[in-house]
């Protein structure tokens, strides 16, 4: 592990990034905010499925 290269890698990539513009951050929001929905939902049939088959669900 060579310490120098990697701290020089990390600062060209920090120099290289920047600040998203609103538009971007709230578009990034709405699809990370989309799937976390989308997860939940998938997860809750799945519950809901497992409860209606006796013996299987809590």
């Amino acid at each position: 592990m060579d310490v120098p290269y990697d701290l020089n890698s990390y600062i060209r990539v920090l120099k290289l990034a920047s600040t998203p513009s609103t538009d971007e951050f709230l578009q990034v929001s709405k699809i990370a905010g989309a799937g976390i929905l989308l997860i939940g939902f998938i997860g809750f049939l799945i519950f809901a499925i497992m409860s209606l088959i006796p013996g299987v669900g809590a």
